[in-house]
């Protein structure tokens, strides 16, 4: 099994928290994992991937790419069929929250406060 990242969750780095297995784990998607996940859904870049997920429609190999990428995108080293295998509190609500929440935090931001900005 993945090695356990407990720190806390840090909404600017775009990290959310999830309870995973009766474990709160950290979940990110850095650009390895938004690169994984270009792939996974044949997107050609990361408007593609953004306005798929905007679409509302996922299927539940989606939720399982999307939180296994997280995972790994925070250090977490779980595979997709041990992410498929893990229990997650309000079943199939439950995983549409956490890829709700990481969706949101990656391509939502939280604000010009967030923000990076390159120096003049």
């Amino acid at each position: 099994m993945g090695a356990a990242n407990f720190g806390r969750a840090n909404r600017r780095r775009g990290e959310v928290e999830a309870m995973l297995d009766g474990e709160r784990r950290i979940l990110c998607l850095t650009l390895g994992a938004l690169a994984e996940l270009e792939t996974a859904f044949a997107a050609d870049d990361l408007t593609d991937l953004a306005g798929r997920f905007a679409s509302g429609r996922m299927k539940a190999a989606d939720m399982i790419r999307v939180i296994g990428a997280g995972l790994r995108g925070a250090g977490n080293l779980f595979s997709d069929d041990e992410v498929a295998a893990m229990s997650i509190d309000g079943g199939i609500a439950g995983y549409a929250t956490i890829v709700g929440d990481l969706l949101t935090a990656t391509f939502a931001g939280t604000g010009t406060e967030g923000r990076q900005h390159a120096s003049p």
